[in-house]
């Protein structure tokens, strides 16, 4: 007496389809977990034995032999339980019908019978959509992130005595059809929040405007200047005037949280703000660990990752965002596995011209001259021109800290973001991709350049030694600024502004 359930593990961002074989044997009475499966997944049978005896359903008195198919890869998660229980029903004869064609079964068992949420529900729905399967046996307690996955049914699952019911036609559990997708509410509106707003920052016009631009194409910003400037306020402003999130970029957000966290019903409706401290270690920035999670560069995926005191942070953590600024995803590599998780967010980052902050300001500097040396040195050449926007902030006048003076809101700002958001997604046909992620043939191709600011470019990176990649940011930077301003094509202005926002080859 054999019977096969299929269920799904997760691999990184994705995920792999599972057999869940079950034979039953003359012998004595016992459950055999086989197919490279870790202690979570071993410990089933003892779930399984208090779930069977809670739900009052009959477990087989005979040698019970699960396989997890294919063998060689490892099982290390416990959403196995409810397709072995159902395999156990189907293989004893419990039940009068089969699963239905195309059907996955995902969950854990309480040993009071009921079925747990699982880590990673929205992965394991699009792997197994992705390979055919269009029904989903889940937790109940996953069904609110499970209904973001468009076209698919779910069936949620509370306990596993609903399961046997439902298989032997005694009562029938709800199928939901997933349709388009459903977010459970209205999506926020850019600058809805209070507590941090453009309006409250003084001055600052010029910060202001390069986190504008930064917004609507995405660009990556490095704040320089002293202490007490409004850096940290400045960006901390900035998901005031980022867009909503899309309907499949939730999607991401969620499923992503979803790895990192146990907050199984929780849906991300706003674009991620990490800030991790400078004192955090390497694994919890970039990810992994023995069984991989994404770390704060993954979990800012669609959102703003902010780097207080970016030259604070340790060597290793600031040469690892070379991947995730270049190609938008982080490699995870272990002896293990070798993961991928995405990575694509808006990098904000600060820093001070030297360790006490006050070098070429009117205060007095404290520091030795191999101190400011050495503390420039920590962002290597190859990080800083992967930034696309260098911005000096200068120091505020005291007395007009307290002055009321008319301050563009980020409502106001957030308007023109969006402007131009839309003015990208009709121009690359996705509502995800942004001038940041024009390769070099969408630049020659809908660059849309002038003659006379090919010219102005051309003479500008001769005279300051601009590299390649900064040649093409500052094309991607102008890009933007001319769709702020609604013009097709990128005028000599436009490319002037964003020279503007190049690294100096000065002291920063």
């Amino acid at each position: 007496m054999s019977a096969t359930v299929q269920s799904v593990i997760d691999s990184g961002s994705t995920g792999v389809v599972i057999d869940v074989e079950c034979h039953l044997s003359n012998g004595l009475p016992s459950i055999i977990i086989v197919g490279l499966a870790n202690k979570a997944v071993d410990e089933a049978k003892e779930r399984l034995r208090g779930a069977f005896t809670n739900a009052e359903l009959k477990l087989p008195k005979k040698r019970i032999t699960v396989n997890l198919a294919p063998a060689d890869i490892p099982k290390d998660s416990t959403s196995f339980d409810l397709a072995i229980a159902t395999a156990i029903l189907i293989a004893g004869s419990q039940t009068s019908q089969a699963l239905g064609d195309n059907t996955l079964m995902v969950g854990e068992l309480a040993l009071n019978g009921s079925v747990r949420p699982v880590r990673g529900i929205i992965g394991k729905l699009l792997a197994g959509r992705e390979l055919g399967f269009d029904t989903f046996y889940i937790p109940y307690g996953n069904a609110r992130q499970a209904l973001l996955v468009p076209n698919i049914t779910i069936i949620p699952v509370q306990n596993i005595r609903d399961v046997y019911l439902h298989l032997n036609n005694t009562v029938s559990l709800k199928s939901i059809a997933t349709n388009n997708g459903t977010t459970g509410r209205a999506k926020s509106s850019p600058g809805d929040s209070t507590s941090s707003d453009f309006k409250y920052v003084v001055g600052q016009h010029r910060a202001k405007r390069a986190l504008e631009i930064a917004a609507a194409g995405s660009h990556n910003v490095l704040l320089n200047g002293p202490p007490g400037t409004g850096k940290s306020m400045l960006a901390k402003a900035l998901p005031t005037i980022l867009p909503a999130l899309s309907p499949e970029e939730m999607l991401e957000v969620t499923h992503i949280h979803s790895l990192a966290s146990k907050q199984y019903d929780v849906i991300i409706h706003n674009r991620p703000f990490r800030s991790p401290h400078h004192s955090a270690s390497d694994i919890s920035i970039i990810g992994g660990g023995q069984y991989p999670r994404p770390g704060e560069i993954s979990l800012a995926h669609r959102g703003i990752l902010f780097l207080d005191e970016l030259p604070e942070f340790g060597r290793a953590t600031i040469e690892a965002l070379r991947q995730p600024l270049e190609d938008k995803i982080i490699s995870v590599a272990r002896a293990r596995d070798s993961l991928v998780f995405p990575a694509h967010f808006i990098l904000v980052a600060t820093a001070n011209p030297c360790p006490c902050g006050y070098y070429g300001t009117s205060h007095e500097c404290s520091c030795m001259p191999h101190q400011i040396t050495n503390y420039q040195r920590k962002l290597s050449g190859p990080i800083i021109d992967r930034i696309d926007m260098y911005v000096d902030v200068d120091e505020v006048v005291h007395a007009k800290l307290l002055t009321s003076d008319d301050q563009e809101s980020s409502a106001e700002i957030a308007d023109r973001v969006v402007l131009a958001r839309a003015r990208q997604s009709e121009r690359f046909q996705t509502t995800t991709k942004t001038n940041s992620d024009m390769t070099n043939q969408d630049l020659k191709k809908i660059g849309l350049l002038s003659s006379e600011a090919q010219e102005l470019l051309n003479q500008a990176a001769s005279r300051l030694q601009i590299s390649a990649r900064h040649y093409m940011k500052s094309i991607k930077v102008a890009r933007t600024i001319a769709d702020l301003e609604g013009s097709e094509t990128i005028t000599p202005g436009h490319m002037a502004e964003a020279l503007q926002y190049r690294k100096r080859n000065v002291s920063f």
